[in-house]
């Protein structure tokens, strides 16, 4: 009869929420990672509006599938339980607001809460570009940087709760200004909204000034978007400026390496659907920085599989383990 409804346990569907700053998306997630279902919303900037809405969408889809537990990817910082959200910059969430009991008592239903980073490298880890990797890195490279470290099918999380922050190394002392309160943070360089800069910086050398791109970045109209288009395009200042953007992932994937040693880096993000462009030369760049370099093994760097909805089909998964614990089962 156990084995019965352990078989059963893990058959259900679970919801996956993708939790952002400007919208709110939920799939329903089966137990091999396949997206039946996906349901969106604008994200309400108070947060009992914010939990009203996430109930409305469990609601909507529990009208339709069985739904055993729900998942909320959430870009901010957790308590190492993942009980609690400490701070979230683009969400109402503060002051360790305990999110993951409230919405269970409001479904009715487990809940699981996890870092968005954490929840899209474990959708690599299950279904995409890092099954059985065993100490490897998820690198999230969109409008900033978060990171994974998972060793052994863990996710490593720090005393705290907050590790790894990659994103905020200082590579630059004293470099370009960093949302965080810092300066020089590798997301300042190596980031979407990076490349903008890069544009910038490279633009005040006066050699592009006949580009496309040029009138748009010296009239502050240039998108990162924008420039990753231009140098699709041929653009010869966006093809500078994605040459520094490539020199400093590189550079930063190399302190990656010196430091953890993994055996695989995963790039993800929305800056990951333009590799094409980039990651070689940052694997280059990573490969000669490296301590040793010429003389040890170099990690393999991948770009993820999952695409955006890496983050609903992770934290959907790791809601379902959460269904096991709390029924008994395995």
């Amino acid at each position: 009869m156990a084995g019965a409804t352990r078989d059963r346990s893990s058959r259900e569907l679970t919801v996956g929420f993708d939790i952002g700053g400007t919208n709110t998306r939920a799939g329903v997630v089966t137990p091999d990672g396949e997206v039946l279902d996906v349901r969106s919303a604008h994200t309400p900037q108070d947060a009992d509006e914010l939990a009203a809405t996430i109930v409305r969408i469990v609601n909507e889809l529990r009208a339709e599938y069985d739904i055993a537990a729900v998942g909320l990817a959430i870009a901010g910082f957790l308590d190492p339980d993942c009980e609690i959200v400490r701070f979230a910059p683009h969400l109402p969430w503060r002051d360790d607001r305990p999110v993951r009991a409230e919405l269970e008592a409001a479904l009715g239903l487990p809940v699981r809460l996890e870092h968005d980073a954490n929840s899209a490298a474990w959708g690599e880890y299950r279904f995409g570009a890092a099954i059985d990797a065993e100490t490897w890195v998820f690198f999230a490279v969109g409008t900033g940087i978060g990171a994974t470290l998972m060793h052994r099918g863990e996710i490593y999380r720090g005393a705290f709760g907050t590790a790894p922050e990659f994103g905020h190394l200082t590579v630059v002392p004293g470099g370009r200004v960093c949302s965080c309160g810092k300066k020089g943070c590798l997301e300042r360089y190596a980031s979407g909204t990076s490349l903008v800069d890069c544009a910038v910086e490279k633009a005040t050398q006066g050699r592009y000034v006949d580009c496309a791109l040029y009138r748009k970045v010296v009239d502050k109209r240039a998108s990162g978007q924008d420039v990753m288009a231009a140098a699709r395009a041929g653009d010869a200042l966006g093809l500078a400026a994605l040459s520094s953007f490539a020199t400093w992932l590189g550079r930063g994937l190399s302190i990656v390496a010196d430091v953890l040693d993994p055996s695989l880096i995963v790039i993800g993000g929305g800056v990951s659907a333009d590799a094409d462009l980039f990651l070689d030369a940052a694997r280059e760049e990573m490969g000669a920085n490296i301590v040793g370099a010429g003389y040890r093994p170099v990690p393999q760097v991948l770009c993820a599989e999952l695409g955006p909805q890496a983050g609903m089909i992770g934290v959907a998964d790791l809601a379902r383990e959460r269904l096991g614990r709390a029924t008994g089962t395995c």
